[in-house]
């Protein structure tokens, strides 16, 4: 008589999945489910009177080409003209704030914390108005356009003075000694050496700082400014004042992003030009 000998069944483990593949299904579960919000909120939508309330395209034809020739020009030479203020005031600033003149550095750190603590809107009120009327018969050079210039440049130097302090400081202290021991001073190191290579490091931030200016172009309203001098937001305030819909908005907020959109494209190549020579 014959035994047959059994033994349990066994069972096989299911494959665990590696970390990549789990990475892989997290993100697809993650687009999978922004992919139904957004189907569902785009079902849900009434595009009759959404379209109706914010794309009139009748008044996007009543609104061109002057956006773009009066409302967009006007933007990207204010935030310009501010820009170029506050570069050079921020790095007259910076030095200062490293010199080592107790004074400088005095001025320099009250100049920051107070302009940096006030709103621009303030600021760019008071430098309009407070000045003429300080020193009377004084006139800015440009009109409306050198107000702009020095109001909101006043506030963004505030900021660049930080920037520009941190990008000088994060060059190696080495070259500064080594530079001096040549026999060189400390101006023209500071000139010929120092401030070069600390360009390398702000210039992604001094990026994000012209795009904020070109947002910030949106206070000039305050100034009373004539049609031929509107910027963007107040290009469109008019026309939603006459029209009584939102398109001029919409229309608005496009242009802003013409703007904002290739400028935030170059700070990243250049974050990732400046991580690559790192």
């Amino acid at each position: 008589m014959s035994t047959q000998t059994t033994y349990p069944a066994t069972e096989v483990a299911a494959p665990r999945l590696t970390r990549r593949q789990r990475a892989r299904l997290s993100l697809g579960v993650q687009y999978a489910l922004g992919i139904a919000v957004i189907g569902l909120l785009a079902f849900m939508t009434d595009w009759a009177t959404f379209s109706a309330a914010f794309l009139r395209f009748d008044i996007l034809e009543r609104m061109l080409p002057r956006v773009i020739l009066i409302g967009l020009v006007n933007t990207i030479i204010y935030a310009a003209l501010a820009f170029i203020f506050a570069f050079v005031v921020g790095l007259l600033l910076a030095v200062m704030r490293l010199s080592s003149v107790a004074a400088y550095r005095w001025f320099a750190g009250a100049y920051v914390e107070f302009f940096r603590g006030v709103p621009a809107l303030v600021v760019l009120f008071m430098v309009a108005y407070g000045i003429p009327n300080a020193f009377p018969g004084f006139q800015f050079p440009g009109d409306k356009y050198g107000m702009v210039m020095v109001g909101l440049g006043i506030t963004a130097a505030a900021y660049m003075a930080e920037t520009f302090r941190a990008g000088i400081q994060a060059v190696p202290k080495g070259q500064l000694e080594a530079a001096r021991t040549l026999g060189m001073s400390h101006t023209r190191t500071m000139a010929t050496i120092v401030i070069p290579q600390a360009f390398r490091v702000v210039i992604p931030p001094l990026t994000n700082e012209m795009i904020l200016l070109v947002k910030d172009s949106s206070l000039v309203y305050v100034l009373g400014v004539t049609a031929a001098q509107y910027e963007l937001t107040k290009f469109a305030q008019d026309f939603l004042n006459r029209s009584v819909n939102a398109t001029p908005l919409i229309v608005a907020a496009l242009c802003y992003l013409a703007i904002t959109l290739p400028l935030s494209g170059l700070v990243r190549k250049l974050e990732a030009r400046y991580a690559k020579a790192r």
